[in-house]
């Protein structure tokens, strides 16, 4: 099944033309996907001591179709940002490796929420006024899959999450995403945001040349305070604990003693 949905804004956060595109991509610095998670040993948070950091996959999809779109033409910029510690830096230089032009630091060194993500995005756009914001629909440390949709609301500007395709129509941009029913597209006015699926791309790796041109190319710092937003956050971790670990499985003999141990252990017929 597939559907086009039309979606409109009633005002422009910018005023550039086809072929002078901006595209803003938010990323965010997380553990890297092949580490194994631990938790601290009084359960105040996960232990990040010595461990590799990496670019979140979603944010690396993200920063891929925007370098996609210049790279044919249809952006003239792409804009990395990343709220964080000074560490963020070697973050936002592997997005100027994979082909951004420039990047901008918010640095801090507390714990962001979505919320407070989505409103200091919602700073920097008001200062980059871009066409496009595309960024990952979620981070692999917490999974909230938030900050998208809420910036979207906060800017009122049309979104369309779980991008499995974009594609540019003129003045707007068509998102074909996965939804329960099947495939479903939307044509969103510019500006827009968009987040993306895992099925969007598959993102690059950064040449060696490329590594060392990133280093030359400029990171801008700013802060919350100076954007004046309110990082401070809203929740109260109480406890972090590891999963229960799985319990070997067994083998029955027949049907009649799976369904018996399915019935009466399991509990779920």
């Amino acid at each position: 099944m597939c559907e086009m949905l039309t979606l409109g804004a009633s005002h422009t956060l910018s005023g550039n033309k086809k072929n002078h595109m901006k595209i803003l991509v938010p990323i965010k610095r997380v553990i890297d996907y092949n580490v194994k998670i631990r938790v601290k040993t009084d359960g105040s948070g996960v232990d990040l001591a010595n461990v590799k950091m990496s670019m979140n996959p979603f944010c690396e999809i993200a920063v891929e179709e925007a370098v996609r779109m210049k790279e044919r033409g249809e952006a003239s910029e792409v804009v990395a940002v990343s709220i964080g510690s000074a560490k963020s830096q070697d973050t936002l230089r592997t997005a100027l490796a994979m082909g951004a032009d420039r990047a901008i630091l918010v640095k801090t060194d507390a714990t962001v929420e979505p919320l407070a993500v989505a409103k200091v995005l919602q700073a920097v756009v008001k200062n980059e006024s871009p066409d496009l914001i595309i960024l990952g629909k979620q981070a692999i440390d917490d999974d909230c899959n938030q900050t998208g949709q809420m910036l979207a609301g906060l800017l009122d500007v049309p979104q369309g999450t779980f991008a499995s395709k974009v594609e540019l129509n003129g003045d707007r941009v068509n998102v074909t995403r996965e939804v329960d029913g099947g495939l479903e597209t939307v044509s969103l006015a510019k500006p827009a945001v968009i987040t993306t699926d895992l099925r969007l791309n598959e993102p690059r790796y950064a040449s060696l040349p490329n590594i060392m041109k990133a280093k030359k190319k400029p990171i801008d710092e700013t802060t919350p305070e100076e954007l004046g937003v309110d990082v401070a956050p809203r929740l109260t971790v109480l406890t972090v604990e590891e999963p229960k670990g799985r319990e070997a499985g067994i083998k029955v003999d027949d049907v009649e003693t799976l369904v018996d141990k399915l019935k009466n252990e399991a509990g779920v017929l």
